[in-house]
């Protein structure tokens, strides 16, 4: 896990802003919270694996099931953080959960921007 601060909020950011029905921009709660996960000591490839959980249970909805809104926060994905602390899953489903979503392209943000 990185030890400064700035880069896991880098590294979290980067990875938040590229997934499905994320916002473009961050909001100061966002950020608060990215803190907090870092001063907790949770691993970034723990956060990781929350968010592209998150994201591929989403994209596995029935086709018939009424569309979801857009994510509005980073809070979205705290259960599934307090879930994977409470029982992990093996690192290497990581890759297969990156095989699941369908990531933006990496840039064309600004990860500093909040809105």
């Amino acid at each position: 896990m990185p030890v400064d601060l700035d880069a896991y909020r880098q590294a979290l950011l980067d990875l938040y802003l590229r997934l499905p029905d994320t916002p473009h921009r961050l909001s100061r709660f966002d950020l608060r919270l990215v803190r907090q996960l870092w001063e907790r000591q949770v691993p970034l490839h723990l956060v990781e694996m929350a968010l592209l959980l998150a994201s591929a249970r989403r994209a596995a909805r029935p086709a018939h099931a009424l569309p979801l809104g857009p994510i509005r926060s980073l809070h979205y994905f705290l259960p599934v953080i307090e879930e994977l602390l409470a029982h992990p899953l093996p690192q290497a489903y990581v890759a297969y959960l990156r095989s699941k979503v369908a990531m933006r392209p990496a840039g064309g943000h600004t990860p500093a921007t909040i809105g």
